[in-house]
């Protein structure tokens, strides 16, 4: 990594702040990287809970399809679907900078707008099972999501951290050594200049 040091004094000034700020951003990521995990930790049991809680209420609503096309047939099943639609709304939280979708608000159709056709008597818990795996299918959702962005901010952060690390620090280091190694030559060179000025100097005569 090439870096535009200015010369002299100047350049070793420049180095130490540059090193002590990207000091200072690897204590910062390294935070971040460990809150993000605590973080992430969370949204993964979160997203493990919700996914066998849909999984297990997409079951029982299978069940009661299954029972209602026993009993009335697939007309059945037609007749009680209709053809309004769901309002979903997702909140987001934010952490470290990081958003992610955290809460999801399901509006689902009235079920007394339209009462059901006397075609069977398991419609009526049929839907209910319906609207409880879509819900916790929203709520599945969402959790896998928020797991999802959080560790690609972790991937990405760690990526950061090594490129600071492997790259920008040692760079700057060395940069700053061989600064203070050149500007000590410089300094060594100007006293011995001094010190041979000084010796040659002719001796005043004594009055």
């Amino acid at each position: 990594m090439r870096l535009r040091v200015p010369p002299g004094r100047a350049g070793r000034i420049w180095l130490r702040r540059r090193l002590a700020a990207v000091r200072h951003g690897l204590d910062v990521l390294d935070r971040k990287l460990r809150l993000l995990r605590r973080e992430q930790d969370r949204l993964a049991r979160n997203a493990e809970r919700t996914g066998k809680e849909w999984v297990a209420a997409c079951r029982a609503a299978d069940e009661w399809l299954l029972r209602v096309t026993r009993l009335g047939g697939r007309r059945a099943v037609r007749l009680a679907a209709g053809d309004r639609t769901v309002d979903v709304r997702v909140q987001w939280d934010d952490a470290l900078g990081t958003s992610y979708p955290a809460r999801v608000a399901c509006t689902l159709p009235d079920l007394d707008a339209t009462p059901l056709l006397p075609i069977t008597t398991a419609l009526v818990p049929a839907r209910h099972a319906y609207r409880a795996a879509l819900r916790a299918g929203l709520e599945h959702a969402i959790a896998a999501e928020a797991a999802r962005i959080v560790a690609a901010d972790i991937a990405s952060t760690r990526r950061r951290i090594r490129a600071l690390e492997d790259r920008l620090l040692p760079a700057l280091e060395q940069a700053l050594a061989a600064v203070e190694l050149s500007l000590d030559e410089m300094e060594r060179a100007d006293a011995d200049r001094v010190r041979r000025i000084i010796g040659t100097e002719p001796e005043l005569p004594h009055g």
